[in-house]
């Protein structure tokens, strides 16, 4: 991109300014600014620009009621497995990870699949999620592609981690990176942020970035191509999340459904997870900052909370809705940050109150889009524990416990004594249930 053409760019969606600082840069930093430059859509600017003009627009949730969730138990399970296992055994199943964060939170330097999690091995995240797709595709004789969508910030050394652990079994033929968008942030008065004079501040879309990433890259037409029709969503940071079961899988083709979620009871009324709710025929996410105090603490009448379960994102697509849904503007969400920015002497301040706004998109903005919608209860002991503080609730010690907790819970269904004191860590390979165990044999890695 030359100069010129930059500047037609930024005129197209009134943001000149960017290019204020031109002449005190240096050849490097131009080149690297209008490479910038020419990744910024004129009209999606346009489009963020009207968003802060509008605002947070107040959303009434108080006529939303709760979903229907299922439970799946005695013939409707088996059926629901039936036709999971049917779909895997035919190729029709992909799996889908959200994996574009970095581990600071965690105090780790990289990619947060990288975090070493493996209660004796140290593994990294990475590695239970692959490992599982490995299992499931060795168990059913078929393969599972594996799309990864990581960030600019992440990409390469999340390609370097499983170049270097040999895709941790994988075939990398069946291993498809991409990287989630980049939008810049903006004043209040809607003026694209330089947080260096020959930088754009940048931050990830969202999740819901996830739509327009998988077009554009071509992920959504490898899918066709490989004839996959049901797309299993999860996010990086949760090790035990069941990939591609064929319970939730087979459910979710039984029910015909566009978009089906997995849903856990909520822990305290007030728990900070997306809540479904009905309003006519659609659903909705809601919020939990969203929602009354009444609604939270609402009981049915035999005593249990009325809008008992939230979303830990763990999901099942129609391929083809992922398909007519990346066509689509999705909405934005304003979240007003401290961004570091270039003032008027051409000198970088870090703010120490919030200054500007980043632009997110959100995967479940598309719930309400979904033709038939589908809602199944799971037990969070056996699937969900995330990775994301340092310390306390949902941290990696509570995690690895939550982990060697499973895995005690299979070798006492296998028939095996296992004292709770005991390391132990089972590669999902070698057994991904008790069944595994007990007609493979044990091998236990103990401490």
């Amino acid at each position: 991109m030359t100069y010129k053409e930059a500047e037609h760019r930024l005129k197209a969606c009134g943001q000149e300014q960017v290019l204020r600082y031109w002449k005190a840069l240096s050849e490097k930093q131009r080149k690297a600014l209008l490479a910038q430059i020419a990744t910024i859509d004129p009209a999606s600017v346009v489009r963020c620009r009207a968003a802060l003009e509008a605002g947070v627009e107040a959303v009434d949730n108080s006529k939303g009621k709760a979903p229907k969730v299922d439970v799946l138990k005695g013939a409707a399970l088996k059926r629901a497995v039936e036709a999971g296992e049917k779909e895997l055994e035919n190729g029709r199943v992909a799996a889908l990870l959200v994996a574009g964060g970095q581990g600071s939170r965690l105090g780790f330097d990289g990619p947060k699949g990288c975090y070493p999690i493996g209660p004796l091995t140290d593994a990294p995240l990475f590695y239970y999620h692959a490992r599982k797709i490995l299992a499931r595709e060795l168990r059913y004789e078929t393969t599972i592609p594996f799309y990864i969508m990581t960030s600019e910030a992440n990409n390469a050394a999340t390609i370097r981690c499983f170049e270097e652990n040999d895709y941790f079994g994988l075939n990398p033929d069946d291993v498809f990176f991409f990287t989630q968008g980049m939008w810049p942030g903006m004043t209040k008065d809607g003026e694209i942020i330089l947080d260096e004079p020959g930088h754009i501040f940048m931050s990830p879309d969202g999740h819901g970035g996830l739509l327009a990433a998988l077009d554009r890259s071509g992920a959504l037409d490898d899918m066709k191509e490989r004839g996959v029709t049901s797309v299993f969503f999860f996010q990086v940071d949760n090790p035990l999340v069941e990939i591609a079961d064929p319970a939730f899988t087979g459910y979710h083709v039984l029910k015909d459904s566009d978009y089906s979620l997995k849903l856990c009871a909520k822990s305290d009324p007030f728990e900070k997870v997306g809540i479904p709710m009905k309003f006519g025929s659609a659903y909705r996410m809601v919020e939990y900052s969203e929602m009354t105090e009444e609604q939270c603490l609402r009981k049915t009448p035999k005593g249990e909370l009325y809008f008992k379960y939230g979303s830990p994102a763990i999901h099942v697509f129609d391929r083809d809705f992922l398909a007519r849904e990346a066509k689509e503007a999705m909405p934005l969400h304003l979240a007003f940050k401290k961004i570091p920015y270039v003032n008027e002497q051409g000198k970088v301040v870090k703010p120490s109150e919030p200054n500007g706004y980043k632009f997110e998109k959100f995967i479940f903005d598309i719930l309400p889009k979904a033709k038939t919608a589908a809602f199944l209860a799971f037990d969070p002991k056996d699937e969900f524990s995330p990775v994301k503080n340092a310390e306390g609730k949902d941290s990696p010690d509570t995690c690895r416990a939550d982990m060697q907790d499973k895995w005690r819970r299979m070798l006492a269904a296998a028939g095996v004594s296992c004292a709770a004191g005991v390391p132990v860590e089972i590669d999902p390979v070698y057994a991904l249930d008790a069944a595994d165990l007990e007609s493979l044999g044990l091998l236990l890695l103990v401490d």
